[in-house]
């Protein structure tokens, strides 16, 4: 089992930054994919960025690539999300997730954090 817990949202203006971060226990991630993903009201779950513990690999949504930056602390357990630049169609709950996997797909992760809300404001 995993377990996952994100902070960090909150309330920032257009143009702003926030940094999202889930801490992970339970099991040792280094065989584990972590990502981040995000819902909107009345919108369906969507992927944001990924990173494949062990090797660093980073992959991201064409939406956030250049905006965004996930990285992880080992010694923490936490992986992290950077937030520049801001828009108010970033505005979501973001999601933490994990799994043995490399994939975009919500289906694909079996572990979830309990989400932090970001609203950018205009």
């Amino acid at each position: 089992q995993v377990q996952l817990v994100e902070s960090g949202g909150g309330l920032v203006q257009a143009g702003g930054s926030l940094r999202l971060s889930c801490v992970a226990s339970g099991r040792t991630l280094s065989t584990y994919t972590m990502a981040w993903f995000r819902q909107a009201p009345g919108k369906e779950r969507e992927f944001v960025a990924g990173i494949i513990y062990s090797s660093r690999t980073t992959f991201y949504a064409d939406s956030v690539k250049g905006r965004f930056t996930i990285s992880r602390d080992n010694a923490k357990n936490t992986v992290y999300v950077q937030m520049n630049s801001l828009k108010p169609e970033d505005t979501a709950v973001y999601y933490c997730a994990a799994d043995r996997i490399v994939s975009r797909e919500v289906n694909a992760y079996g572990y979830w954090g309990q989400g932090t809300q970001v609203t950018v404001s205009s």
